[in-house]
Protein backbone atom coordinates (compact mmCIF):
# COMPACT_ATOMS: atom_id res chain seq x y z
CA UNK A 1 0.00 0.00 0.00
CA UNK A 2 1.74 3.07 -1.06
CA UNK A 3 1.80 6.57 1.50
CA UNK A 4 -1.10 8.15 -1.12
CA UNK A 5 -3.66 5.49 0.37
CA UNK A 6 -2.44 6.49 4.09
CA UNK A 7 -1.71 10.12 4.25
CA UNK A 8 -2.86 13.27 2.06
CA UNK A 9 -0.54 15.54 0.55
CA UNK A 10 -0.23 17.94 3.44
CA UNK A 11 0.37 15.00 5.89
CA UNK A 12 3.10 13.91 3.58
CA UNK A 13 4.56 17.30 3.71
CA UNK A 14 4.71 17.54 7.49
CA UNK A 15 6.25 13.67 8.17
CA UNK A 16 8.91 14.61 5.74
CA UNK A 17 9.83 17.54 7.27
CA UNK A 18 9.37 15.77 11.03
CA UNK A 19 11.72 13.01 9.46
CA UNK A 20 13.94 15.76 8.34
CA UNK A 21 14.15 17.03 12.19
CA UNK A 22 15.62 20.34 12.18
CA UNK A 23 12.91 21.98 14.66
CA UNK A 24 12.00 22.51 18.27
CA UNK A 25 8.71 23.22 18.45
CA UNK A 26 6.17 21.96 15.89
CA UNK A 27 2.79 23.73 15.09
CA UNK A 28 0.15 22.19 13.09
CA UNK A 29 -3.16 24.48 13.07
CA UNK A 30 -6.01 25.11 10.81
CA UNK A 31 -9.44 23.68 10.02
CA UNK A 32 -11.49 21.42 11.77
CA UNK A 33 -11.65 17.50 10.31
CA UNK A 34 -8.46 18.91 8.34
CA UNK A 35 -5.83 15.94 9.81
CA UNK A 36 -3.76 17.33 12.10
CA UNK A 37 -4.86 15.51 14.68
CA UNK A 38 -4.38 11.67 13.00
CA UNK A 39 -0.34 12.85 11.74
CA UNK A 40 0.30 14.18 15.22
CA UNK A 41 -1.32 11.40 16.74
CA UNK A 42 1.36 9.17 14.00
CA UNK A 43 4.49 11.69 14.92
CA UNK A 44 3.65 10.98 18.12
CA UNK A 45 4.38 7.16 17.74
CA UNK A 46 7.64 8.49 16.01
CA UNK A 47 8.63 10.61 19.05
CA UNK A 48 8.28 8.13 21.22
CA UNK A 49 10.50 5.45 18.78
CA UNK A 50 12.95 8.22 18.96
CA UNK A 51 12.56 8.58 22.71
CA UNK A 52 13.50 5.27 23.17
CA UNK A 53 16.59 4.97 21.19
CA UNK A 54 17.90 7.91 22.47
CA UNK A 55 17.61 7.03 26.27
CA UNK A 56 19.31 3.63 25.23
CA UNK A 57 22.01 5.54 24.27
CA UNK A 58 22.27 7.20 27.69
CA UNK A 59 21.39 4.70 30.07
CA UNK A 60 18.32 6.93 30.92
CA UNK A 61 16.11 3.69 32.33
CA UNK A 62 13.01 5.70 32.99
CA UNK A 63 12.94 8.89 30.29
CA UNK A 64 9.81 10.85 30.33
CA UNK A 65 8.01 12.29 27.67
CA UNK A 66 4.83 15.22 28.09
CA UNK A 67 1.65 14.15 26.55
CA UNK A 68 -0.27 17.74 27.48
CA UNK A 69 -4.23 18.79 26.88
CA UNK A 70 -6.90 20.95 28.20
CA UNK A 71 -8.15 18.08 30.69
CA UNK A 72 -7.89 14.20 31.25
CA UNK A 73 -10.89 13.54 29.35
CA UNK A 74 -9.49 15.54 25.88
CA UNK A 75 -6.22 13.48 26.14
CA UNK A 76 -7.88 10.51 26.53
CA UNK A 77 -10.65 11.12 23.57
CA UNK A 78 -8.12 12.91 21.18
CA UNK A 79 -5.21 11.25 21.80
CA UNK A 80 -5.23 7.68 23.69
CA UNK A 81 -8.90 6.67 22.13
CA UNK A 82 -7.55 7.80 18.65
CA UNK A 83 -4.20 5.93 19.10
CA UNK A 84 -6.55 2.39 19.19
CA UNK A 85 -8.69 3.58 16.37
CA UNK A 86 -6.14 3.90 14.24
CA UNK A 87 -3.23 2.01 15.17
CA UNK A 88 -4.53 -0.73 17.53
CA UNK A 89 -2.75 0.67 20.07
CA UNK A 90 -4.30 0.38 23.78
CA UNK A 91 -2.57 2.20 26.44
CA UNK A 92 -3.81 1.82 30.25
CA UNK A 93 -3.13 4.18 32.64
CA UNK A 94 -0.85 3.06 35.86
CA UNK A 95 -1.96 4.18 39.36
CA UNK A 96 -0.21 8.04 38.61
CA UNK A 97 -2.15 7.88 35.65
CA UNK A 98 0.95 7.78 33.47
CA UNK A 99 0.93 5.96 30.35
CA UNK A 100 3.79 3.67 29.17
CA UNK A 101 4.58 2.66 25.98
CA UNK A 102 8.53 1.57 24.26
CA UNK A 103 9.90 1.88 27.57
CA UNK A 104 9.08 5.67 27.95
CA UNK A 105 6.96 7.11 30.47
CA UNK A 106 4.59 9.37 28.72
CA UNK A 107 3.38 11.86 31.53
CA UNK A 108 0.26 13.77 31.20
CA UNK A 109 0.45 17.45 32.23
CA UNK A 110 -3.28 19.30 32.07
CA UNK A 111 -2.93 22.61 30.22
CA UNK A 112 -6.60 24.52 30.87
CA UNK A 113 -5.24 26.14 34.23
CA UNK A 114 -2.54 27.64 35.94
CA UNK A 115 -2.67 24.68 37.62
CA UNK A 116 -1.39 22.53 35.51
CA UNK A 117 1.85 24.46 36.60
CA UNK A 118 2.66 21.38 39.26
CA UNK A 119 2.48 18.85 36.90
CA UNK A 120 4.46 19.99 34.32
CA UNK A 121 7.76 21.33 37.00
CA UNK A 122 9.77 18.79 38.65
CA UNK A 123 11.44 17.09 35.84
CA UNK A 124 13.50 16.74 32.36
CA UNK A 125 11.18 15.76 29.55
CA UNK A 126 12.67 13.80 25.77
CA UNK A 127 9.94 16.01 24.32
CA UNK A 128 6.33 16.73 24.38
CA UNK A 129 2.71 16.17 22.39
CA UNK A 130 0.48 19.54 22.78
CA UNK A 131 -3.41 18.74 21.83
CA UNK A 132 -5.39 21.49 20.93
CA UNK A 133 -2.68 23.99 21.94
CA UNK A 134 -4.97 27.52 21.61
CA UNK A 135 -6.73 26.22 24.63
CA UNK A 136 -3.59 26.29 27.42
CA UNK A 137 -2.80 28.71 30.03
CA UNK A 138 0.28 30.69 28.15
CA UNK A 139 2.11 29.80 31.65
CA UNK A 140 1.44 26.18 31.54
CA UNK A 141 2.88 26.15 27.45
CA UNK A 142 6.03 27.87 28.24
CA UNK A 143 6.60 25.37 31.44
CA UNK A 144 6.39 22.35 28.73
CA UNK A 145 8.48 24.04 26.58
CA UNK A 146 11.19 24.40 29.33
CA UNK A 147 10.71 20.96 30.64
CA UNK A 148 12.02 19.61 27.27
CA UNK A 149 15.98 20.49 27.37
CA UNK A 150 17.24 17.20 26.04
CA UNK A 151 19.30 17.29 22.80
CA UNK A 152 17.04 16.96 20.05
CA UNK A 153 14.05 17.40 21.81
CA UNK A 154 10.78 18.08 20.22
CA UNK A 155 7.62 19.79 20.78
CA UNK A 156 4.67 18.84 18.42
CA UNK A 157 1.14 20.87 18.76
CA UNK A 158 -2.09 20.70 17.14
CA UNK A 159 -4.63 23.66 17.43
CA UNK A 160 -7.80 25.07 16.11
CA UNK A 161 -7.33 29.04 15.09
CA UNK A 162 -9.14 31.24 17.49
CA UNK A 163 -8.41 35.19 17.66
CA UNK A 164 -5.10 36.70 15.56
CA UNK A 165 -4.03 38.58 19.26
CA UNK A 166 -4.15 35.19 20.76
CA UNK A 167 -0.73 34.64 22.38
CA UNK A 168 0.17 31.48 20.59
CA UNK A 169 -0.22 33.08 17.06
CA UNK A 170 1.51 36.56 18.02
CA UNK A 171 4.24 34.67 20.25
CA UNK A 172 4.99 31.05 18.47
CA UNK A 173 3.22 30.75 15.17
CA UNK A 174 4.26 34.61 13.91
CA UNK A 175 7.66 34.35 15.46
CA UNK A 176 10.65 33.82 12.30
CA UNK A 177 13.09 34.25 14.02
CA UNK A 178 15.64 31.17 12.34
CA UNK A 179 16.97 30.45 15.98
CA UNK A 180 13.36 29.90 17.21
CA UNK A 181 13.42 26.59 15.28
CA UNK A 182 9.49 26.82 14.94
CA UNK A 183 7.46 25.28 11.90
CA UNK A 184 4.15 25.81 11.64
CA UNK A 185 1.70 24.30 8.88
CA UNK A 186 -1.74 25.47 8.02
CA UNK A 187 -4.68 22.95 6.76
CA UNK A 188 -7.87 23.61 5.25
CA UNK A 189 -11.07 21.79 5.47
CA UNK A 190 -9.67 20.36 1.21
CA UNK A 191 -6.61 19.26 2.74
CA UNK A 192 -8.30 16.44 3.86
CA UNK A 193 -8.92 14.58 0.39
CA UNK A 194 -10.13 10.85 2.87
CA UNK A 195 -13.01 13.45 3.91
CA UNK A 196 -16.37 12.01 2.34
CA UNK A 197 -17.42 14.91 -0.26
CA UNK A 198 -20.77 15.15 1.07
CA UNK A 199 -19.53 15.69 4.61
CA UNK A 200 -17.33 18.55 3.54
CA UNK A 201 -20.79 20.09 1.41
CA UNK A 202 -22.78 19.58 4.14
CA UNK A 203 -20.49 21.42 6.44
CA UNK A 204 -19.80 23.73 4.05
CA UNK A 205 -23.45 24.92 4.20
CA UNK A 206 -24.26 24.42 7.91
CA UNK A 207 -21.49 26.62 9.16
CA UNK A 208 -22.26 30.57 9.85
CA UNK A 209 -21.24 32.89 7.46
CA UNK A 210 -18.14 34.88 8.51
CA UNK A 211 -15.76 34.32 11.15
CA UNK A 212 -16.88 30.64 12.18
CA UNK A 213 -16.17 29.43 8.02
CA UNK A 214 -13.07 30.95 8.00
CA UNK A 215 -11.69 29.60 11.17
CA UNK A 216 -13.41 25.78 10.77
CA UNK A 217 -13.61 25.46 6.84
CA UNK A 218 -10.32 27.97 5.98
CA UNK A 219 -8.06 27.52 8.96
CA UNK A 220 -7.41 31.23 9.55
CA UNK A 221 -6.58 33.00 12.33
CA UNK A 222 -9.34 35.92 12.39
CA UNK A 223 -11.01 38.37 14.67
CA UNK A 224 -15.37 39.27 14.23
CA UNK A 225 -16.19 41.54 12.02
CA UNK A 226 -19.36 43.41 11.89
CA UNK A 227 -22.22 42.01 13.69
CA UNK A 228 -22.06 38.32 15.11
CA UNK A 229 -25.50 37.21 13.45
CA UNK A 230 -24.47 37.78 10.06
CA UNK A 231 -26.91 34.96 8.81
CA UNK A 232 -30.03 36.06 10.43
CA UNK A 233 -32.28 37.31 7.28
CA UNK A 234 -35.69 39.41 8.60
CA UNK A 235 -37.31 38.68 5.32
CA UNK A 236 -37.19 34.70 5.99
CA UNK A 237 -37.61 34.45 9.42
CA UNK A 238 -39.87 36.66 10.97
CA UNK A 239 -43.32 34.71 10.75
CA UNK A 240 -46.74 35.66 12.61
CA UNK A 241 -48.62 33.90 14.79
CA UNK A 242 -50.95 31.89 12.56
CA UNK A 243 -47.61 30.07 10.97
CA UNK A 244 -45.96 28.70 14.58
CA UNK A 245 -46.74 24.90 14.59
CA UNK A 246 -48.86 23.67 16.90
CA UNK A 247 -46.78 20.85 18.56
CA UNK A 248 -43.73 22.77 19.88
CA UNK A 249 -41.43 21.35 22.95
CA UNK A 250 -40.94 24.41 25.21
CA UNK A 251 -38.57 26.10 26.90
CA UNK A 252 -36.84 29.33 28.68
CA UNK A 253 -33.84 31.46 28.71
CA UNK A 254 -32.85 33.73 31.25
CA UNK A 255 -30.92 36.61 31.90
CA UNK A 256 -31.18 38.44 35.26
CA UNK A 257 -31.45 42.17 35.06
CA UNK A 258 -32.30 45.55 37.02
CA UNK A 259 -30.09 48.33 35.88
CA UNK A 260 -29.66 46.78 32.26
CA UNK A 261 -32.86 44.75 30.94
CA UNK A 262 -33.94 41.52 32.30
CA UNK A 263 -35.45 38.81 29.81
CA UNK A 264 -36.71 35.99 29.90
CA UNK A 265 -37.22 34.50 25.88
CA UNK A 266 -39.66 32.04 25.41
CA UNK A 267 -38.87 29.07 22.99
CA UNK A 268 -40.59 26.13 20.68
CA UNK A 269 -38.64 23.27 18.47
CA UNK A 270 -40.47 21.40 16.15
CA UNK A 271 -40.00 17.64 15.36
CA UNK A 272 -38.10 18.73 11.68
CA UNK A 273 -35.24 20.84 13.75
CA UNK A 274 -36.47 24.32 13.35
CA UNK A 275 -36.44 26.51 16.22
CA UNK A 276 -38.89 29.56 17.44
CA UNK A 277 -38.96 32.51 19.22
CA UNK A 278 -42.46 32.50 20.67
CA UNK A 279 -41.98 35.44 23.13
CA UNK A 280 -39.40 38.07 24.39
CA UNK A 281 -40.24 39.44 27.66
CA UNK A 282 -37.81 42.48 28.75
CA UNK A 283 -38.56 44.61 31.23
CA UNK A 284 -36.18 46.90 33.41
CA UNK A 285 -35.99 48.10 36.85
CA UNK A 286 -38.29 44.82 38.14
CA UNK A 287 -36.83 42.87 41.42
CA UNK A 288 -37.23 39.01 41.42
CA UNK A 289 -40.71 38.69 42.27
CA UNK A 290 -42.05 40.44 39.21
CA UNK A 291 -40.04 37.38 37.35
CA UNK A 292 -40.95 34.56 39.63
CA UNK A 293 -44.29 35.73 38.67
CA UNK A 294 -44.06 36.07 34.78
CA UNK A 295 -42.13 32.20 35.17
CA UNK A 296 -45.11 30.75 36.89
CA UNK A 297 -47.79 32.37 34.08
CA UNK A 298 -45.50 30.85 31.75
CA UNK A 299 -45.65 27.56 33.53
CA UNK A 300 -49.69 27.73 33.91
CA UNK A 301 -49.63 28.35 29.85
CA UNK A 302 -46.88 25.64 29.14
CA UNK A 303 -46.41 23.10 32.11
CA UNK A 304 -44.42 22.71 35.27
CA UNK A 305 -41.78 21.12 33.67
CA UNK A 306 -41.19 24.25 31.23
CA UNK A 307 -37.29 24.50 32.24
CA UNK A 308 -35.70 27.98 32.51
CA UNK A 309 -31.84 27.72 31.47
CA UNK A 310 -31.07 30.62 33.57
CA UNK A 311 -27.49 33.44 33.97
CA UNK A 312 -25.99 31.80 37.02
CA UNK A 313 -24.11 34.62 37.48
CA UNK A 314 -26.96 35.38 40.09
CA UNK A 315 -27.49 32.37 42.27
CA UNK A 316 -29.90 33.93 44.65
CA UNK A 317 -32.55 34.56 41.61
CA UNK A 318 -32.12 31.07 40.77
CA UNK A 319 -32.68 29.78 44.11
CA UNK A 320 -35.96 32.17 44.28
CA UNK A 321 -36.57 30.78 41.15
CA UNK A 322 -36.41 27.04 42.36
CA UNK A 323 -38.32 28.01 45.98
CA UNK A 324 -41.47 28.85 43.95
CA UNK A 325 -41.76 25.42 42.38
CA UNK A 326 -39.97 26.68 39.29
CA UNK A 327 -38.01 24.45 37.28
CA UNK A 328 -35.11 26.40 36.49
CA UNK A 329 -31.29 25.15 36.06
CA UNK A 330 -27.84 27.35 35.87
CA UNK A 331 -27.02 27.38 32.09
CA UNK A 332 -23.74 26.84 30.66
CA UNK A 333 -22.70 30.17 29.53
CA UNK A 334 -19.80 29.08 27.37
CA UNK A 335 -20.06 31.99 24.75
CA UNK A 336 -18.64 30.91 21.10
CA UNK A 337 -20.10 27.20 21.15
CA UNK A 338 -23.01 28.81 21.85
CA UNK A 339 -23.51 31.79 19.63
CA UNK A 340 -22.14 29.27 16.98
CA UNK A 341 -25.24 26.84 17.28
CA UNK A 342 -27.64 29.84 17.84
CA UNK A 343 -25.79 30.89 14.30
CA UNK A 344 -25.72 27.71 12.56
CA UNK A 345 -29.47 27.45 13.01
CA UNK A 346 -29.88 30.76 11.06
CA UNK A 347 -27.55 29.67 8.35
CA UNK A 348 -29.46 26.35 7.82
CA UNK A 349 -32.87 28.08 7.93
CA UNK A 350 -33.95 26.88 11.01
CA UNK A 351 -34.96 29.66 12.79
CA UNK A 352 -37.58 32.09 13.26
CA UNK A 353 -38.95 34.31 15.22
CA UNK A 354 -43.10 35.23 15.82
CA UNK A 355 -43.32 38.92 15.24
CA UNK A 356 -45.99 39.38 17.53
CA UNK A 357 -44.00 38.15 20.16
CA UNK A 358 -40.49 40.33 20.23
CA UNK A 359 -39.93 43.54 22.07
CA UNK A 360 -36.11 43.88 21.92
CA UNK A 361 -34.67 41.14 20.09
CA UNK A 362 -34.73 43.23 16.22
CA UNK A 363 -33.18 46.05 18.01
CA UNK A 364 -30.26 44.18 19.55
CA UNK A 365 -29.26 41.46 17.10
CA UNK A 366 -28.28 44.19 14.36
CA UNK A 367 -26.58 45.89 17.29
CA UNK A 368 -24.71 42.82 18.61
CA UNK A 369 -21.50 43.46 17.25
CA UNK A 370 -17.48 41.57 17.80
CA UNK A 371 -14.85 42.96 19.45
CA UNK A 372 -11.96 42.87 17.55
CA UNK A 373 -9.61 43.28 20.71
CA UNK A 374 -11.24 39.77 22.49
CA UNK A 375 -12.65 38.13 19.67
CA UNK A 376 -15.77 37.47 21.22
CA UNK A 377 -18.84 40.13 21.58
CA UNK A 378 -19.42 43.56 22.87
CA UNK A 379 -20.54 43.74 26.29
CA UNK A 380 -23.45 45.67 24.54
CA UNK A 381 -27.16 45.50 23.14
CA UNK A 382 -26.96 41.47 24.76
CA UNK A 383 -29.54 41.02 27.27
CA UNK A 384 -32.16 39.73 24.46
CA UNK A 385 -29.32 37.53 23.08
CA UNK A 386 -27.99 35.79 26.02
CA UNK A 387 -31.31 35.09 26.87
CA UNK A 388 -31.69 33.35 23.46
CA UNK A 389 -27.98 31.78 23.50
CA UNK A 390 -28.79 30.35 27.24
CA UNK A 391 -31.67 28.54 26.10
CA UNK A 392 -30.78 27.25 22.73
CA UNK A 393 -27.22 26.25 23.45
CA UNK A 394 -28.58 24.32 26.88
CA UNK A 395 -31.53 22.91 25.61
CA UNK A 396 -29.35 21.10 22.93
CA UNK A 397 -26.90 19.99 24.63
CA UNK A 398 -26.26 16.31 24.51
CA UNK A 399 -25.65 16.63 28.22
CA UNK A 400 -28.01 18.53 29.82
CA UNK A 401 -26.56 18.38 33.87
CA UNK A 402 -27.57 21.50 36.11
CA UNK A 403 -23.80 23.61 36.48
CA UNK A 404 -23.54 24.44 40.11
CA UNK A 405 -20.25 26.58 40.03
CA UNK A 406 -20.97 29.66 37.72
CA UNK A 407 -18.00 31.39 38.56
CA UNK A 408 -16.57 28.37 36.28
CA UNK A 409 -18.38 29.66 33.08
Amino acid sequence: MGLNNLLTAKQQEVLHTYLKGDFKTMILTGAVRSGKTFIDNLLFLYELRRVKEQAKLEDEKHPQFILAGASSGSIYNNVIASLSNQFGIDLRPDRHNHYHLYGVDITPVYTDSIRGLAGARGFTAYGAYVNEASLANQKVFSEILSRCSKAGSHVICDTNPDNPQHWLKKDYIDNDDPDDKTVTFCFTMDDNTFLAPDYVKQKKAQTPTGMFYDREILGLWVSGDGIVYRDFDQRTMIINQEQLPDDLHIYCGVDWGFEHKGVITVWGDDDEGNIYLLHEYTAQFKFIDYWVNLAKKLQDKYGHSLTFWADSARPDNVTEFQRAGINCRNANKSKMPGIEKVAELMKTGRFFINENGIDKFLDEIYQYVWDENTGEPKKENDDVMDSMRYAIFNEHKQNKTQFINSSYF
